[in-house]
């Protein structure tokens, strides 16, 4: 039975991160003119769509790969580099998302970092970066230590929950300023169609990260420590 409302919580997750791309990408396309790589407005359309689907989705299932219960019986290793693989693309899906936003910045003759969702995204994404290069180092390095992987889990397991809340704080205040920067021609107080559809993308955004954290916050669902890798980190701790 846990393992059935495990998978049925895990589809939901799986089924509002589609529904926040398919979302995204459609906002972009139909109310912002599509996507180009120019340095016009049509480049920028990349950039939330980038940022959802990188430091969003990508990143929340990533987060929760070792909860599914089929994986318990195979190899940790296999699924940390699973873990770490799909962490990389999430970051660099996150870093042409910068990219996209920037040259059309630079192109326009905008100022970058000026607004607060900017600083909080530049800030998000700094942390993961080095959440990502601790990880492979602490986690994936045949020569970490025993001692220094025990002691940088429980700050990996914090900072990855930390970037979560951050992305999601980014997206909804990104979604937000874009709402209110405004070119369909109507102010965002008269909630046009579009103010509508965007606004839906937002509670998207949070019901996917909800239920994200509710799958890492459930301890029956954490993999059993009791996979031969722990059996080797032992041992390699008395010689």
């Amino acid at each position: 039975m846990p393992s059935v409302f495990f998978y049925l919580t895990y589809a939901l997750c799986v089924c509002l991160g589609l529904l926040c791309l398919l979302f995204v990408t459609y906002w972009n396309s139909h109310w912002r003119g599509g996507f180009s790589w120019d340095g016009s407005a049509l480049q920028f359309n990349w950039h939330p769509v980038l940022m959802v689907s990188g430091l969003v989705v990508l990143y929340g299932n990533a987060a929760v790969v070792y909860r599914a219960p089929f994986t318990w019986k195979q190899k940790k290793n296999t699924w940390k580099l699973v873990h770490a693989g799909l962490m990389l693309l999430a970051l660099l899906l996150s870093i042409l998302g910068l990219c996209a936003v920037f040259d059309f910045h630079s192109g326009s003759h905008i100022p970058d970092l000026y607004s607060l969702h900017s600083w909080v995204g530049i800030c998000t994404v700094v942390m993961f970066t080095f959440q990502w290069v601790l990880g492979l180092a602490g986690f994936l390095f045949p020569c970490s230590t025993t001692w220094f992987r025990s002691t940088l889990k429980p700050v990996h397991v914090w900072m990855g929950k930390a970037i979560l809340v951050l992305s999601l704080t980014s997206c909804i205040s990104g979604i937000n300023e874009k709402l209110l920067n405004g070119s369909s021609g109507e102010p965002y107080n008269s909630l046009p169609e579009e103010a509508k559809f965007a606004n839906s993308l937002g509670i998207l955004t949070v019901a996917f990260g909800l239920v994200v954290f509710g799958i890492l916050s459930r301890n029956k669902w954490q993999r059993p420590d009791t996979d031969s890798e722990s059996v080797h980190v032992s041992m390699d701790a008395r010689q």
